[in-house]
Protein backbone atom coordinates (compact mmCIF):
# COMPACT_ATOMS: atom_id res chain seq x y z
CA UNK A 1 0.00 0.00 0.00
CA UNK A 2 1.09 3.59 -0.67
CA UNK A 3 1.80 4.98 2.77
CA UNK A 4 2.40 8.62 1.74
CA UNK A 5 0.91 10.94 4.41
CA UNK A 6 -0.39 7.93 6.31
CA UNK A 7 -0.93 7.45 10.04
CA UNK A 8 -1.33 4.14 11.83
CA UNK A 9 -3.57 4.46 14.88
CA UNK A 10 -3.02 1.34 16.96
CA UNK A 11 -3.53 0.01 20.46
CA UNK A 12 -7.32 0.42 20.21
CA UNK A 13 -9.03 -1.69 22.87
CA UNK A 14 -12.47 -1.30 21.29
CA UNK A 15 -13.14 0.08 17.80
CA UNK A 16 -16.75 0.91 16.95
CA UNK A 17 -16.94 0.94 13.15
CA UNK A 18 -20.72 1.15 12.43
CA UNK A 19 -19.95 -1.10 9.46
CA UNK A 20 -22.29 -4.13 9.41
CA UNK A 21 -19.51 -6.47 8.31
CA UNK A 22 -16.79 -5.19 10.64
CA UNK A 23 -18.91 -4.53 13.72
CA UNK A 24 -16.97 -3.79 16.91
CA UNK A 25 -13.29 -4.78 16.75
CA UNK A 26 -11.05 -5.58 19.72
CA UNK A 27 -7.28 -4.98 19.83
CA UNK A 28 -7.70 -3.06 16.59
CA UNK A 29 -5.90 -0.54 14.43
CA UNK A 30 -6.58 1.55 11.36
CA UNK A 31 -4.56 3.51 8.86
CA UNK A 32 -5.56 7.01 7.82
CA UNK A 33 -4.14 8.08 4.47
CA UNK A 34 -4.91 11.53 3.18
CA UNK A 35 -8.54 12.19 4.06
CA UNK A 36 -9.64 8.53 3.87
CA UNK A 37 -9.45 5.38 5.92
CA UNK A 38 -6.99 3.18 4.02
CA UNK A 39 -6.97 0.06 6.18
CA UNK A 40 -8.78 -1.31 9.24
CA UNK A 41 -8.37 -4.55 11.18
CA UNK A 42 -6.50 -6.36 13.94
CA UNK A 43 -3.55 -4.46 15.39
CA UNK A 44 -1.35 -7.53 14.98
CA UNK A 45 -1.78 -7.36 11.20
CA UNK A 46 -1.46 -3.62 10.72
CA UNK A 47 0.69 -2.40 7.80
CA UNK A 48 3.53 0.09 8.12
CA UNK A 49 2.63 3.79 7.83
CA UNK A 50 4.54 7.07 7.89
CA UNK A 51 3.42 7.91 11.43
CA UNK A 52 2.28 5.76 14.32
CA UNK A 53 0.03 6.71 17.24
CA UNK A 54 -0.49 4.18 20.00
CA UNK A 55 -3.65 4.99 21.94
CA UNK A 56 -2.72 2.54 24.69
CA UNK A 57 -5.93 0.60 25.19
CA UNK A 58 -8.43 3.40 24.61
CA UNK A 59 -11.70 3.13 22.69
CA UNK A 60 -12.17 4.66 19.25
CA UNK A 61 -15.25 5.41 17.16
CA UNK A 62 -16.32 7.62 14.25
CA UNK A 63 -16.46 11.33 14.89
CA UNK A 64 -19.86 12.66 15.91
CA UNK A 65 -22.10 13.78 13.05
CA UNK A 66 -24.15 16.70 14.32
CA UNK A 67 -26.91 17.02 11.75
CA UNK A 68 -28.86 19.91 13.31
CA UNK A 69 -27.38 23.19 14.56
CA UNK A 70 -28.11 26.93 14.31
CA UNK A 71 -24.69 28.54 14.69
CA UNK A 72 -24.78 31.68 12.56
CA UNK A 73 -26.04 34.06 15.22
CA UNK A 74 -25.20 36.91 17.53
CA UNK A 75 -26.53 37.94 20.91
CA UNK A 76 -27.50 36.21 24.12
CA UNK A 77 -30.73 34.75 25.48
CA UNK A 78 -29.70 33.98 29.05
CA UNK A 79 -32.71 35.89 30.42
CA UNK A 80 -35.07 33.74 28.38
CA UNK A 81 -33.43 30.59 29.74
CA UNK A 82 -33.73 31.83 33.31
CA UNK A 83 -37.41 32.60 32.74
CA UNK A 84 -38.01 29.07 31.45
CA UNK A 85 -36.30 27.59 34.47
CA UNK A 86 -38.70 29.66 36.59
CA UNK A 87 -41.69 28.14 34.83
CA UNK A 88 -42.33 30.26 31.74
CA UNK A 89 -43.20 27.98 28.76
CA UNK A 90 -41.05 27.91 25.63
CA UNK A 91 -42.49 29.51 22.51
CA UNK A 92 -40.94 30.20 19.12
CA UNK A 93 -41.10 33.95 19.76
CA UNK A 94 -37.65 34.15 21.31
CA UNK A 95 -36.15 33.61 17.87
CA UNK A 96 -36.92 37.26 17.08
CA UNK A 97 -34.47 38.38 19.79
CA UNK A 98 -31.63 36.54 18.04
CA UNK A 99 -32.76 37.84 14.66
CA UNK A 100 -32.38 41.43 15.84
CA UNK A 101 -28.89 40.81 17.26
CA UNK A 102 -27.77 38.87 14.19
CA UNK A 103 -28.87 41.59 11.79
CA UNK A 104 -26.86 44.15 13.77
CA UNK A 105 -23.68 42.05 13.84
CA UNK A 106 -20.93 42.39 11.26
CA UNK A 107 -19.88 39.58 8.95
CA UNK A 108 -16.62 39.32 10.89
CA UNK A 109 -18.46 38.95 14.20
CA UNK A 110 -20.77 36.26 12.84
CA UNK A 111 -17.90 34.30 11.31
CA UNK A 112 -15.84 34.54 14.51
CA UNK A 113 -18.76 33.26 16.56
CA UNK A 114 -19.36 30.41 14.12
CA UNK A 115 -15.68 29.47 14.23
CA UNK A 116 -15.65 29.52 18.03
CA UNK A 117 -18.58 27.11 18.20
CA UNK A 118 -17.42 24.75 15.45
CA UNK A 119 -13.98 24.52 17.07
CA UNK A 120 -15.64 23.88 20.43
CA UNK A 121 -17.63 21.05 18.85
CA UNK A 122 -14.54 19.61 17.17
CA UNK A 123 -12.66 19.47 20.46
CA UNK A 124 -15.52 17.31 21.75
CA UNK A 125 -15.35 14.89 18.83
CA UNK A 126 -17.76 16.40 16.30
CA UNK A 127 -16.13 15.99 12.90
CA UNK A 128 -19.11 16.60 10.58
CA UNK A 129 -21.52 19.42 11.27
CA UNK A 130 -24.61 20.88 9.63
CA UNK A 131 -25.77 24.42 10.37
CA UNK A 132 -28.65 26.59 9.25
CA UNK A 133 -29.51 30.12 8.35
CA UNK A 134 -32.68 31.45 9.93
CA UNK A 135 -31.60 34.36 12.10
CA UNK A 136 -31.55 36.85 9.23
CA UNK A 137 -35.08 36.59 7.82
CA UNK A 138 -34.41 39.17 5.12
CA UNK A 139 -33.00 38.53 1.67
CA UNK A 140 -29.68 40.24 2.42
CA UNK A 141 -29.24 38.75 5.89
CA UNK A 142 -30.18 35.21 4.90
CA UNK A 143 -27.78 35.41 1.93
CA UNK A 144 -24.89 36.57 4.10
CA UNK A 145 -25.69 33.95 6.76
CA UNK A 146 -25.58 31.24 4.10
CA UNK A 147 -22.27 32.49 2.77
CA UNK A 148 -20.74 32.63 6.25
CA UNK A 149 -22.00 29.15 7.14
CA UNK A 150 -20.57 27.70 3.92
CA UNK A 151 -17.06 28.75 5.00
CA UNK A 152 -16.96 26.36 7.96
CA UNK A 153 -19.87 23.89 8.01
CA UNK A 154 -19.93 20.56 6.17
CA UNK A 155 -23.59 21.06 5.25
CA UNK A 156 -25.61 24.29 5.11
CA UNK A 157 -29.40 24.48 5.34
CA UNK A 158 -31.60 27.42 4.30
CA UNK A 159 -34.09 28.19 7.09
CA UNK A 160 -35.61 31.44 5.92
CA UNK A 161 -38.89 29.89 7.04
CA UNK A 162 -37.85 29.94 10.71
CA UNK A 163 -40.32 32.56 11.85
CA UNK A 164 -42.42 35.30 10.28
CA UNK A 165 -40.53 38.51 11.10
CA UNK A 166 -42.38 40.83 13.50
CA UNK A 167 -44.77 43.09 11.59
CA UNK A 168 -44.63 41.06 8.36
CA UNK A 169 -47.60 39.44 6.66
CA UNK A 170 -47.20 35.66 6.76
CA UNK A 171 -48.31 34.93 3.20
CA UNK A 172 -46.23 37.74 1.75
CA UNK A 173 -43.22 36.54 3.71
CA UNK A 174 -43.65 32.99 2.40
CA UNK A 175 -43.74 34.45 -1.12
CA UNK A 176 -40.41 36.14 -0.38
CA UNK A 177 -38.88 32.94 1.04
CA UNK A 178 -39.98 30.90 -1.99
CA UNK A 179 -38.76 33.46 -4.48
CA UNK A 180 -36.15 36.17 -4.01
CA UNK A 181 -34.73 34.78 -0.76
CA UNK A 182 -34.35 31.27 -2.12
CA UNK A 183 -32.66 32.67 -5.23
CA UNK A 184 -30.23 34.64 -3.07
CA UNK A 185 -29.06 31.68 -0.95
CA UNK A 186 -29.20 28.83 -3.48
CA UNK A 187 -25.51 28.97 -4.36
CA UNK A 188 -24.40 28.49 -0.75
CA UNK A 189 -26.79 25.83 0.59
CA UNK A 190 -27.61 22.20 -0.09
CA UNK A 191 -30.77 21.92 2.00
CA UNK A 192 -33.94 23.79 2.90
CA UNK A 193 -35.88 23.55 6.14
CA UNK A 194 -39.11 24.96 7.57
CA UNK A 195 -40.39 25.36 11.11
CA UNK A 196 -43.77 23.67 10.69
CA UNK A 197 -45.23 24.51 14.07
CA UNK A 198 -47.85 26.57 15.89
CA UNK A 199 -46.52 30.11 16.04
CA UNK A 200 -44.34 29.65 12.96
CA UNK A 201 -45.61 28.16 9.64
CA UNK A 202 -48.73 26.09 9.03
CA UNK A 203 -48.93 23.01 6.83
CA UNK A 204 -49.84 24.81 3.60
CA UNK A 205 -47.13 27.44 4.07
CA UNK A 206 -44.56 24.79 4.95
CA UNK A 207 -45.45 22.74 1.88
CA UNK A 208 -45.01 25.79 -0.35
CA UNK A 209 -41.51 26.42 1.02
CA UNK A 210 -40.41 22.81 0.69
CA UNK A 211 -41.83 22.38 -2.81
CA UNK A 212 -40.12 25.57 -3.99
CA UNK A 213 -36.82 24.35 -2.55
CA UNK A 214 -37.22 20.93 -4.16
CA UNK A 215 -37.74 22.57 -7.55
CA UNK A 216 -34.37 24.28 -7.03
CA UNK A 217 -32.74 20.91 -6.39
CA UNK A 218 -32.26 21.32 -2.63
CA UNK A 219 -32.64 18.46 -0.18
CA UNK A 220 -35.44 18.84 2.33
CA UNK A 221 -35.56 18.90 6.13
CA UNK A 222 -38.41 19.78 8.48
CA UNK A 223 -38.67 21.11 12.04
CA UNK A 224 -41.76 19.28 13.23
CA UNK A 225 -43.78 18.07 16.18
CA UNK A 226 -41.76 20.00 18.74
CA UNK A 227 -44.50 21.84 20.64
CA UNK A 228 -47.34 19.40 20.00
CA UNK A 229 -48.69 16.88 17.53
CA UNK A 230 -49.03 18.39 14.09
CA UNK A 231 -48.48 17.92 10.36
CA UNK A 232 -44.67 18.15 10.36
CA UNK A 233 -43.87 14.43 10.32
CA UNK A 234 -46.55 13.60 7.77
CA UNK A 235 -45.46 16.44 5.49
CA UNK A 236 -41.79 15.42 5.74
CA UNK A 237 -42.56 11.82 4.82
CA UNK A 238 -44.92 12.75 1.99
CA UNK A 239 -42.36 15.07 0.40
CA UNK A 240 -39.43 12.69 0.91
CA UNK A 241 -37.52 14.88 3.34
CA UNK A 242 -34.21 13.47 4.53
CA UNK A 243 -35.14 14.18 8.13
CA UNK A 244 -37.79 15.57 10.41
CA UNK A 245 -36.28 17.06 13.52
CA UNK A 246 -37.54 17.34 17.12
CA UNK A 247 -40.32 14.68 16.97
CA UNK A 248 -41.17 15.33 20.61
CA UNK A 249 -44.90 14.71 20.21
CA UNK A 250 -45.77 11.81 17.92
CA UNK A 251 -49.03 10.03 17.20
CA UNK A 252 -49.09 6.36 16.33
CA UNK A 253 -49.60 7.28 12.69
CA UNK A 254 -46.51 9.52 12.84
CA UNK A 255 -44.41 6.65 14.19
CA UNK A 256 -45.77 4.29 11.54
CA UNK A 257 -45.08 6.82 8.79
CA UNK A 258 -41.46 7.26 9.88
CA UNK A 259 -40.95 3.51 10.22
CA UNK A 260 -42.19 2.98 6.68
CA UNK A 261 -40.09 5.72 5.10
CA UNK A 262 -36.51 6.82 4.46
CA UNK A 263 -37.05 9.98 6.52
CA UNK A 264 -34.82 10.03 9.60
CA UNK A 265 -36.30 11.06 12.94
CA UNK A 266 -33.68 13.43 14.34
CA UNK A 267 -34.07 13.80 18.09
CA UNK A 268 -32.72 16.78 20.02
CA UNK A 269 -32.63 15.78 23.70
CA UNK A 270 -30.68 18.81 24.93
CA UNK A 271 -33.41 21.01 23.51
CA UNK A 272 -36.16 18.95 25.15
CA UNK A 273 -34.42 19.35 28.50
CA UNK A 274 -33.73 23.06 28.07
CA UNK A 275 -37.34 23.80 27.09
CA UNK A 276 -38.72 21.45 29.76
CA UNK A 277 -40.60 19.43 27.18
CA UNK A 278 -40.97 15.65 27.35
CA UNK A 279 -38.06 13.77 25.85
CA UNK A 280 -38.77 12.47 22.35
CA UNK A 281 -39.94 8.82 22.20
CA UNK A 282 -36.69 7.32 20.97
CA UNK A 283 -37.40 3.81 22.19
CA UNK A 284 -40.81 3.73 20.54
CA UNK A 285 -39.34 4.90 17.23
CA UNK A 286 -36.55 2.34 17.21
CA UNK A 287 -38.86 -0.51 18.22
CA UNK A 288 -41.16 0.42 15.34
CA UNK A 289 -38.28 0.27 12.86
CA UNK A 290 -37.69 4.00 12.27
CA UNK A 291 -34.20 5.41 11.76
CA UNK A 292 -33.15 7.71 14.59
CA UNK A 293 -30.43 10.35 14.69
CA UNK A 294 -29.28 12.39 17.66
CA UNK A 295 -28.16 15.98 17.22
CA UNK A 296 -27.33 18.92 19.48
CA UNK A 297 -29.62 21.63 18.04
CA UNK A 298 -26.91 24.04 19.20
CA UNK A 299 -28.49 27.51 19.25
CA UNK A 300 -28.55 30.47 21.63
CA UNK A 301 -32.16 30.09 22.76
CA UNK A 302 -33.41 26.57 23.30
CA UNK A 303 -30.29 24.36 23.29
CA UNK A 304 -27.03 26.19 23.86
CA UNK A 305 -24.68 23.21 23.76
CA UNK A 306 -22.34 21.68 21.22
CA UNK A 307 -21.86 18.51 23.28
CA UNK A 308 -22.93 15.44 21.34
CA UNK A 309 -21.65 13.31 24.23
CA UNK A 310 -24.26 14.96 26.44
CA UNK A 311 -26.95 14.01 23.93
CA UNK A 312 -25.70 10.42 23.85
CA UNK A 313 -25.63 10.24 27.65
CA UNK A 314 -29.17 11.62 27.87
CA UNK A 315 -30.42 9.15 25.28
CA UNK A 316 -29.03 6.26 27.32
CA UNK A 317 -29.92 7.40 30.83
CA UNK A 318 -33.31 8.95 30.12
CA UNK A 319 -34.63 7.85 26.70
CA UNK A 320 -34.20 4.08 26.87
CA UNK A 321 -31.48 3.60 24.25
CA UNK A 322 -28.56 1.27 24.71
CA UNK A 323 -25.10 2.79 24.49
CA UNK A 324 -24.58 1.16 21.08
CA UNK A 325 -27.89 2.55 19.78
CA UNK A 326 -27.14 6.05 21.04
CA UNK A 327 -23.62 6.07 19.59
CA UNK A 328 -24.94 4.82 16.24
CA UNK A 329 -27.63 7.52 16.22
CA UNK A 330 -25.07 10.26 16.94
CA UNK A 331 -22.74 9.07 14.18
CA UNK A 332 -24.24 6.88 11.46
CA UNK A 333 -27.75 8.17 12.17
CA UNK A 334 -26.66 11.76 11.67
CA UNK A 335 -24.81 10.76 8.52
CA UNK A 336 -27.98 9.19 7.15
CA UNK A 337 -29.96 12.31 7.99
CA UNK A 338 -27.44 14.25 5.88
CA UNK A 339 -27.37 11.55 3.19
CA UNK A 340 -23.61 11.13 3.75
CA UNK A 341 -23.67 7.54 4.97
CA UNK A 342 -22.70 5.65 1.82
CA UNK A 343 -20.04 5.52 -0.86
CA UNK A 344 -16.51 6.86 -0.87
CA UNK A 345 -15.97 9.53 1.76
CA UNK A 346 -18.92 8.45 3.92
CA UNK A 347 -19.02 9.85 7.44
CA UNK A 348 -20.31 8.30 10.64
CA UNK A 349 -18.62 5.01 9.78
CA UNK A 350 -15.09 3.58 9.83
CA UNK A 351 -14.27 1.31 6.89
CA UNK A 352 -11.89 1.42 3.97
CA UNK A 353 -12.70 4.46 1.83
CA UNK A 354 -14.69 6.29 4.50
CA UNK A 355 -13.71 9.83 5.43
CA UNK A 356 -10.92 9.75 7.97
CA UNK A 357 -12.95 11.12 10.88
CA UNK A 358 -12.00 9.46 14.15
CA UNK A 359 -12.33 10.16 17.83
CA UNK A 360 -10.54 8.39 20.66
CA UNK A 361 -11.94 8.33 24.18
CA UNK A 362 -9.89 8.39 27.34
CA UNK A 363 -11.70 5.21 28.34
CA UNK A 364 -11.56 1.54 27.29
CA UNK A 365 -15.09 1.42 25.83
CA UNK A 366 -17.92 3.64 24.58
CA UNK A 367 -19.97 2.49 27.57
CA UNK A 368 -18.08 5.09 29.62
CA UNK A 369 -19.96 7.84 27.74
CA UNK A 370 -23.02 6.98 29.84
CA UNK A 371 -21.25 5.28 32.74
CA UNK A 372 -19.34 8.51 33.52
CA UNK A 373 -21.88 11.21 32.65
CA UNK A 374 -20.53 14.73 32.31
CA UNK A 375 -16.89 13.68 32.22
CA UNK A 376 -15.03 15.05 29.15
CA UNK A 377 -13.72 11.84 27.62
CA UNK A 378 -12.54 12.99 24.19
CA UNK A 379 -8.80 12.26 24.09
CA UNK A 380 -7.92 12.70 20.40
CA UNK A 381 -9.73 13.72 17.22
CA UNK A 382 -8.87 13.32 13.56
CA UNK A 383 -10.96 15.12 10.94
CA UNK A 384 -10.39 14.38 7.26
CA UNK A 385 -7.19 12.62 8.26
CA UNK A 386 -5.66 15.52 10.15
CA UNK A 387 -5.24 15.34 13.91
CA UNK A 388 -7.10 18.23 15.46
CA UNK A 389 -6.54 17.40 19.10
Amino acid sequence: MNSTNSTLVTGIAELTTNDPELGVLRDAALVLEGDRVAWIGAAAHAPVADDRVDVAGRAALPGWVDSHTHLVFAGDRTAEFEARMSGKPYTAGGIAVTVAATREASDEELLANLRRHTEEALRQGTTCLETKTGYGLSVADEARSAGIAAQLADEVTFLGAHLVPPGADAESYVDLVCGEMLDAVAGSVGWADVFCETGAFDEAQSARVLEAAARRGLGLRVHGNQLGEGPGVRLAVELGAASVDHCTYLSESDVEALAGSDTVATLLPACDLSTRQPLAPARRLLDAGATVALASNANPGSSYTTSMAFCVTTAVLQMGLSVAEAVWSATAGGARALRRDSGDGAVGVLRQGARADLQVLDAPSVTHLAYRPGVPLTWAVWREGGRRR
